[in-house]
């Protein structure tokens, strides 16, 4: 089969066959996949009830049709497999991991008063890092306004999450060993994504609304499985909307050819008025 070719403002590149997601792990085996998390959380959450109860697959056909596996003759797991189901993903993708730092100050040589390696399946890494975040940020209640109480946070958590997410789904897991980071600082929050812009996103149209394209389509469709992703394409949508109603500065994106870097603001609202208190 021949490449497919696509054409964009930084040049020429060519996709040959299946995206990296769905590509044989061969130093894997069905041993270093979590197969009772497949079974009792995954498939249930991929098909419903009765159509579960109807299937007599094998657990390799259901493994393969959920493309965690090359095929059922052929149960060697995939990039996917790995990463949604396996035991310890960075025994094969190193750079599978999210570095989470909390700074005390603005620059990296200020005190780091929280730092840790957040490791293991996807579905763990995210909610783990929602531990991260949830207990670094800060709200106020504000009672004072009008007859409903008002809650303000420093930052969104909404916001915070999809960019996460987004630095989780379209990241280079192939081509390095880097981890997706966020680095929290006093004045600002960066979320570092490992790969740059890919497919019909490019430099000029990256962050525009309906320029989309998937590095990991099948891993994004994982992630939709377990709830983690709501709409495909929506994530930067969803996450300038609540910052904008949470009084945070607009996204500040910095696009090179082997990361993007989002930048968050603290909100002005939250800060005017702990400031007033």
């Amino acid at each position: 089969m021949s490449p497919i070719t696509y054409f964009t403002k930084t040049g020429l590149g060519a996709f040959a066959g299946p995206p990296f997601d769905v590509k044989s792990m061969p130093s894997a085996a069905l041993a270093d996949l979590d197969l009772r998390f497949f079974d009792e959380a995954y498939l249930p959450k991929a098909f419903a009830p009765e159509i579960l109860e109807a299937n007599d697959r094998s657990l390799e056909q259901r493994l393969a049709a959920t493309k965690m596996v090359v095929a059922a003759a052929d149960p060697t797991p995939t990039v996917l497999g790995v990463l949604v189901l396996g035991k310890k993903p960075r025994d094969f993708l190193p750079g599978a991991y999210i570095q989470f730092l909390r700074v005390a100050g603005k620059e990296f040589g200020d005190p780091v008063v929280d730092d840790q390696v957040i490791d293991g399946r996807v579905d763990k890494i995210l909610h783990r890092i929602d531990d991260k975040l949830r207990a670094h940020n800060r709200t106020a209640v504000d009672f004072t306004s009008g007859t409903v109480e008002r809650r303000i946070s420093l930052y969104p958590l909404v916001a915070l999450q999809q960019l996460v997410r987004n630095a989780v789904l379209h990241r280079a897991y192939e081509s390095t060993h880097a981890p997706a980071r966020v680095y929290w600082f006093d004045d600002r929050i960066e979320i570092i994504n490992p790969g740059g812009p890919y497919g019909a996103v490019t430099h000029e149209s990256f962050g525009e609304p309906g320029v989309v394209d998937y590095r990991n389509p099948n891993l994004a469709e994982a992630l939709r499985v377990l709830g983690f992703v709501q709409r495909y394409g929506a994530g930067l949508m969803i996450a300038r909307r609540e910052l904008a109603e949470n009084g945070n500065p607009a996204l500040e994106f910095n696009v090179q050819q082997t990361i993007v870097a989002a930048t968050i603001r603290p909100s002005s609202t939250y800060l005017s008025y702990v400031a007033d208190i």
